[in-house]
């Protein structure tokens, strides 16, 4: 099968719907599937240039100073539909498979609706992650999230079919599209995480003190809510001796630094920066907890990795988190933005060595179903069921 990914968002980018993409290209060309992607490339030139087995076709992208890595297109400027039509017209493709509605994820689904190839897309897409920022009336806020859906839903309804990682990230959406959403998951690399990795590496790299430590990986961007795991980190230390560590960069890092200064805990917390893949497994083998508060999360690389690694998961009780953390099974859901209620829980988990270990174990359950070896096939299946679809109409 000749499978062509067209991504808003890549490999070098630093968050969920790029580390998929990438991960899917990569299982796919393992597979035996001939693989390309069309995203931001990395120069202010469209590019052509194999990344791994995949071949990548960069469209001209420009940087945003402020997001380290991060690298943008603009609809007229970048040359989007030019480079679509080159990777379409040269790699032939079987079918397209777009990762949310923005520019080029557009362009690909009109290019090969137009030439009459197969599309199906998958949403990684949640306005939250945008209006977080703007600090605008709920009202408003509303009417914004009201219209980014119809937008999505305008475009996806023009694809053979859709998918969400969850049911919850399905379920929010289905009410606008003309078919059933499928819950396809995001998939973990269950070699690359499990227990048996060795936490020597990251501890050593970190120089993180003996004790529990409870991890947070991610962005460390506003809508993750670092700020809340910090005022909890300082409310639980009154009562257990814990390390934190966040790893990660984002634009909240320096106001994150100091209010962890401000609340008297800076010596009780590691800044890790940007984590290498190569030290990733290893940091949350060092780990003994780890903790999201993200309120906009459709499913949660980073609490899947953690659970791959036998850890209990401190999540918000928001959006896809409950599907990966049973409150009271593998770690417990609190209320967002409620610190006294998740200070509790970091001291429970925190202090009790054998409530760990047992709710691991329970992580460890939940998690061997998101094996990637099992969603690549359910892809698969995705892909040839849209092939043999009827055309699409909408």
């Amino acid at each position: 099968m000749r499978v062509l990914i067209a991504s808003d968002t890549y490999y070098p980018h630093v968050n969920g719907a790029s580390y998929f993409t990438q991960r899917l290209a990569a299982a796919l060309a393992e597979a035996g599937h001939e693989v390309a992607v069309v995203s931001p490339g990395p120069e202010f030139a469209s590019t052509q240039r194999p990344h791994g087995k995949v071949t990548h076709y960069g469209v001209r992208s420009f940087p945003i100073f402020i997001v380290p890595r991060f690298r943008f297109v603009l609809p007229v400027v970048s040359g989007i539909s030019g480079q679509v039509r080159r990777a379409i017209h040269e790699f032939k493709p079987d079918i397209v498979h777009i990762q949310m509605h923005f520019p080029i994820s557009r362009m690909a689904l009109r290019e090969a609706n137009r030439r009459g190839i197969p599309v199906v897309a998958t949403n990684h897409f949640m306005p939250d992650n945008l209006t977080h920022y703007l600090h605008l009336p709920e009202v408003v806020t509303n009417q914004i999230h009201r219209a980014a859906w119809a937008d999505a839903a305008r475009i996806f309804r023009k694809a053979h079919a859709v998918s969400a990682p969850t049911r919850t990230a399905a379920d929010i959406m289905q009410p606008q599209l003309n078919q059933e959403m499928q819950a396809i998951s995001n998939g973990i690399d269950l070699k690359r995480f499990n227990p048996a990795n060795d936490p020597a590496p990251a501890r050593d790299t970190y120089r993180l003190p003996q004790g529990p430590t409870l991890l947070f990986v991610g962005r460390l961007d506003k809508e993750k809510n670092v700020d809340i795991v910090l005022r909890a980190v300082a409310e639980a230390r009154k009562k257990i001796d814990f390390h934190f560590v966040a790893a990660g960069h984002g634009a909240e890092e320096n106001k994150l630094k100091k209010l962890a200064a401000e609340l008297g805990i800076a010596e009780h917390v590691t800044f890790a920066g940007f984590v290498p893949d190569e030290l990733l497994p290893s940091l949350y083998a060092a780990a003994d907890c780890f903790v999201i508060a993200g309120i906009a999360e459709l499913q949660c690389i980073v609490a899947m990795e953690a659970m791959a690694t036998g850890l209990p998961v401190l999540g918000a009780r928001a959006v896809a988190l409950p599907e990966l953390v049973l409150s009271g099974e593998n770690g417990y859901l609190f209320e967002s933005y409620n610190i006294e209620e998740l200070a509790g829980r970091m001291v429970e988990l925190m202090s009790d060595g054998a409530l760990r270990k047992r709710m691991g174990q329970k992580s460890l359950g939940i998690i061997a179903h998101h094996d990637l070896s099992a969603v690549l096939e359910r892809f698969e299946d995705f892909y040839r069921a849209a092939m043999q679809a009827q055309p699409v109409t909408a």
